[in-house]
């Protein structure tokens, strides 16, 4: 989950510079989807597995529910501050584990409670800028809803994952997300294709790339842990765009996001370390 947290910070750090350069947020779904396609082929054909698993209908649900889960947390990427938007992207625990009762049976704990709790008091405190009248909107809504959104879709790929690694290879799983992302988002591109720079191209590959390093680490980790367990150790990745809009974008983040951040946070290891 440590690696996967690197790689996801990795890749909204792309994404957010590649948007920049003037390249859609579809396109950018797009060209990933072509590069996670790839990587998984061929780790597929190196496992010598079947390709097209057994669960086919979970399968193309998962790439489905990922395809626009995916699609809102880079508009947010891109229309927000980058550890804003991986704050509000890093709800997913609190979602996972309420969907993880209802469909996975998992038992919901007093220190999932606790982190749900402390988790929305958090989110709260980030958007309660926004509910000031007099000190004016920091922040777009539609980018806020987007980033809560993609947030629960998340979840729901996760959920809809940890059913899968019963019954497929977790290079099976990450295949077909690009399967369906990349159908999905050039239909919805349609003529607002722009042709990438050398630059933007390269940053493109990249998402791809570190994008495969997170899916990777994800899909593993929720092969041998509860979802809802699994899920809050990469609450990591918050710490890492922070510091990457930082060092990088130059981005200052709110005393509300630092304090909001925090609670989420806290709420995650609450979660993960209640029995210790």
């Amino acid at each position: 989950m440590l690696i996967s947290a690197l790689g996801f910070s990795l890749m909204a750090a792309c994404v957010k510079e590649v948007s920049g350069l003037g390249i859609p947020v579809l396109e950018i779904v797009a060209v990933r989807s072509i590069v996670s396609g790839i990587i998984s082929y061929a780790d597929i054909k190196r496992k010598k597995i079947p390709m097209w698993g057994h669960n086919k209908m979970l399968l193309i649900a998962r790439g489905i529910v990922g395809s626009f889960a995916l699609m809102l947390v880079y508009y947010a990427v891109t229309t927000l501050p980058l550890a804003e938007a991986t704050v509000l992207q890093y709800l997913h625990p609190v979602f996972t584990a309420i969907l993880a009762l209802f469909f996975l049976k998992e038992v919901i704990q007093r220190s999932t409670v606790a982190c749900i709790v402390i988790s929305l008091i958090g989110l709260f405190i980030i958007i309660q800028p926004n509910l000031q009248v007099d000190g004016g909107v920091h922040y777009p809504w539609l980018s806020i809803v987007a980033g809560v959104l993609g947030a629960f879709g998340s979840a729901v790929a996760y959920v809809i994952v940890k059913k899968l690694t019963k019954t497929d290879d977790s290079s099976v799983i990450i295949f077909y997300f690009p399967l369906v992302a990349f159908p999905v988002s050039i239909i919805m591109l349609g003529s607002d294709f722009v042709v990438p720079s050398l630059l933007a191209m390269g940053l493109l590959i990249l998402v791809g790339i570190f994008t495969q390093v997170g899916q990777v680490g994800l899909t593993k980790a929720l092969h041998c842990a509860d979802a809802n367990k699994a899920t809050a150790y990469s609450y990591v990745q918050v710490l890492f765009s922070v510091f990457i809009g930082w060092a990088y974008f130059s981005e200052v983040p709110m005393i509300t996001t630092i304090m909001g951040g925090g609670l989420i946070m806290v709420g995650a290891l609450i979660n993960v370390f209640w029995k210790r």
